[in-house]
């Protein structure tokens, strides 16, 4: 049988196979919008762990300002979703600063959860905390990757969590100790995502209105380039970035 070529639809590249390989089963039918690899505001914990001065002046794997940048739209995500939230620092009081005030502010209520273990998942109240969220996925990001974010990540693990970690929200000692991080996690079965790539997948659908202006302000706000056309298509032409042409 000789082979057809297949085009995608959305990145137009071409792909040659059987022409069974195409029907049937295989093709796809359905635009259902639920997927057990794709996160919804309802299904998962977010931790942010030890954003703090001291450990973030030793990081060296991304650019400071990209960081807590990054670190501002995650949290306004996180409070737009109403996910349910857990905040850690190390040794605040004596060695590592309060949380940072990109976070804090954002949630001018929260206390994050102040210890002295190294690794987050071995204090008992985080445990709690997780345990009463009842949530089976987890999110994580944390300073520094190699060492806070990689030890409670492949905790969670090895106690059946499904883990995502958000590697633009992280950052290592240098270059190197992120990405070695970055691939021990991924071996062990974690997903890396970035924080917009958070934000898209929680929207989803730009005709959800409840979080739709909201999910556009923190675009603009901290999505760089893509937020800034955003703010000029509006000004300039009048679009309403998501919604439908008449």
């Amino acid at each position: 049988m000789n082979p057809v070529v297949y085009r995608c639809p959305i990145c137009r590249n071409q792909f040659y196979g059987n022409p069974t390989e195409f029907s049937g089963r295989s093709r796809i039918t359905t635009t259902e919008p639920r997927s057990q690899y794709l996160l919804t505001p309802t299904d998962h914990t977010l931790m942010l762990i030890d954003h703090q001065p001291q450990m973030t002046f030793s990081v060296q794997s991304h650019d400071i300002a990209h960081l807590r940048n990054n670190l501002a739209g995650l949290s306004k995500t996180a409070k737009l979703f109403s996910i349910p939230l857990i905040m850690t620092t190390i040794t605040a009081a004596t060695f590592s600063g309060k949380i940072l005030s990109e976070i804090q502010s954002v949630f001018p209520d929260r206390r994050p959860i102040d210890r002295t273990a190294i690794n987050a998942w071995e204090d008992p109240r985080v445990v709690r905390q997780i345990n009463e969220y009842g949530k089976r996925k987890i999110v994580m990001a944390g300073l520094w990757t190699e060492v806070c974010l990689l030890e409670p990540v492949l905790s969670a693990i090895a106690e059946g969590y499904e883990v995502y970690f958000i590697t633009d929200a992280s950052g290592g000692v240098n270059k190197e100790s992120h990405d070695m991080a970055v691939i021990r996690m991924t071996q062990a079965g974690a997903r890396p995502i970035t924080w917009l790539q958070y934000l898209l997948e929680l929207q989803r659908d730009f005709a959800i209105k409840e979080t739709y202006n909201g999910t556009l302000d923190i675009i603009k706000q901290h999505g760089g380039a893509y937020g800034l056309g955003i703010i000029y298509a509006n000004e300039m032409f009048g679009i309403q970035y998501g919604r439908k042409g008449r």
